[in-house]
């Protein structure tokens, strides 16, 4: 008997017995479960949703031909405990369940669904060609507010064929469960009470992950009806689309645009009525829509850190010039898994993440990140926030990665409030090379302090945004006399980064002469 090793306790009975009774035949999944692991759940109710977890997977058929699980948790960072592809059989599943520990951090939900969709659902961590129309699931356990934007990217993970479960435990918003739960809400948005409720909704699952909704339903497909956990879609026979209806289908027929001129430099998509211009991966596609070019440091490969300055010294609209040019210095990177990876710290009276280096892995969701921040607009802690891009930032834990060069950019307008020397001593001992940057009231000093040696190379100040030239000027010469002391690798990517500096400090200086 396959649940011979499961003992459950006395509130648990009831659950077991309906699942025991009632065998599931379901389709096989890839399931990831997305954890809340933040501190405002107590040490005993986390046991709860890991004892919530271990009888869900009770009814469910696990192997790699069968249903994959995959778990992960989450406070301030995503942690993964297991992929889809690191288990086959359910004992090993409810072990590495069991021997979760609680991170007790934020609630950065949003991050966590990225994660889910970016990472978590790939073919390399164990998740099934799409073409196989094997569902995806993720169930999302929370308890609180999250701390990052959720609508956007959950609404970004169900379009990419995901289907989400929110359960939502004690005062959690449902407007927010709504907006991360897939449609029908009323088939996939729980909300209990509190943790010791949480178990009523294992009758629940059981139904909706058991049944083949085609046969339980008039679906009205007029082709193909194809099951998923509490839902269904429809599919055509080959040669039909659907029709906006979801339900009938329609004979297709398009022109192949290898016979008009399109003037597409790699690839010609087609679209309803008309075609878009791709390029193959590592280029990009240029102004006109058609050509295709290389990002500008497509050779230079580092893990980037900002360090950005959100005092209220600096003001709502120089931050605004800030975020540009962190964005343009964004589009001229090779973003990629394999390529650059970038992370983003604002400090003011406090530090705060923005994202880390393993956050995001395309330019696009960077540069997303970024136009979401919010100003911060009090003090200036410099040296709390170089300690914590030192402590944490390039750690494994946020996306560091080894034998990859670290560079970290430091944007400042002001006098910091507490002491630089030490962290940034630290930081460029450990090998980070850091660029400081400063603008107005920053003091040389303390830039010297914090930037890697020689100062020449690393080191650039302006008297205000409108003379940023200056800055232009020096980075334009180091460019020029290149970076002997450091390994050619590295030099290539500090190279490519300054020369995206270059450019965005002369289009910002630019957009100040024509105000």
């Amino acid at each position: 008997n396959e649940f011979c090793h499961f003992i459950p306790n006395s509130s648990q009975t009831s659950s077991l017995s309906l699942i025991l009774e009632n065998p599931c035949k379901a389709i096989p999944l890839d399931f990831i479960f997305v954890i809340d692991s933040s501190r405002s759940i107590r040490p005993n109710d986390y046991e709860k949703v890991k004892t919530f977890i271990i009888n869900l997977l009770q009814f469910l058929k696990i192997g790699y031909n069968a249903t994959r699980v995959g778990l992960l948790q989450y406070g301030s960072v995503v942690q993964p405990e297991f992929s889809l592809s690191t288990y086959t059989t359910k004992s090993e599943v409810e072990q590495a369940v069991t021997n979760m520990e609680h991170l007790a951090t934020g609630t950065m939900t949003g991050l966590a669904i990225q994660y889910t969709m970016e990472t978590a659902f790939t073919e390399e961590h164990g998740a099934r060609p799409m073409n196989l129309h094997i569902p995806r699931i993720a169930m999302i356990v929370t308890d609180g507010r999250p701390q990052d934007t959720v609508e956007e990217i959950a609404a970004q993970a169900r379009q990419a064929g995901i289907q989400i479960f929110a359960i939502g435990v004690g005062r959690v918003d449902m407007n927010t469960l709504r907006a991360i739960g897939s449609e029908p809400h009323s088939e996939h948005v729980h909300l209990v009470a509190n943790f010791s409720q949480i178990e009523t909704l294992i009758s629940v699952f059981q139904s909706k992950l058991c049944s083949d909704m085609c046969e339980v339903v008039d679906h009205q497909c007029q082709h193909i009806c194809v099951s998923s956990p509490a839902s269904y879609r429809c599919k055509c026979r080959e040669g039909y689309i659907l029709n906006p209806d979801g339900k009938t289908s329609k004979y297709f027929f398009f022109i192949i645009h290898n016979t008009v001129h399109h003037g597409c430099e790699h690839q010609c998509v087609s679209t309803n009525n008309s075609y878009i211009c791709r390029c193959f991966e590592g280029f990009m596609l240029a102004e006109d829509g058609k050509s295709c070019k290389k990002p500008e440091c497509s050779e230079g490969v580092m893990d980037l850190v900002f360090v950005i300055d959100g005092s209220k010294s600096l003001g709502p609209n120089n931050f605004e010039l800030v975020k540009q040019f962190v964005n343009s210095i964004v589009d001229s990177l090779d973003i990629s898994k394999t390529g650059t990876h970038v992370g983003l710290l604002q400090y003011s009276t406090k530090v705060r993440t923005e994202f880390t280096l393993g956050q995001y892995s395309t330019a696009q969701h960077i540069k997303s990140a970024v136009n979401r921040m919010q100003y911060m607009g009090r003090g200036s802690m410099t040296g709390s926030a170089l300690r914590h891009m030192f402590e944490s930032s390039f750690s494994t834990k946020e996306g560091g990665r080894f034998n990859i060069p670290r560079v970290s950019i430091v944007f400042t307008d002001g006098r910091s409030q507490d002491d630089v020397s030490e962290w940034a001593t630290k930081a460029k001992n450990s090998g980070i090379t850091i660029y400081a940057l400063g603008v107005g009231k920053a003091i040389e000093q303390e830039l010297r302090e914090i930037a890697s040696e020689p100062d020449e190379k690393h080191l650039y100040y302006a008297e205000d945004f409108e003379k940023m030239a200056e800055i232009t000027k020096k980075l334009k010469s180091r460019i020029c006399a290149g970076n002997p002391i450091i390994s050619q690798g590295i030099s290539n990517s500090l190279t490519c980064l300054l020369a995206a500096m270059s450019k965005r400090l002369e289009t910002l200086e630019n957009q100040l002469v024509h105000k």
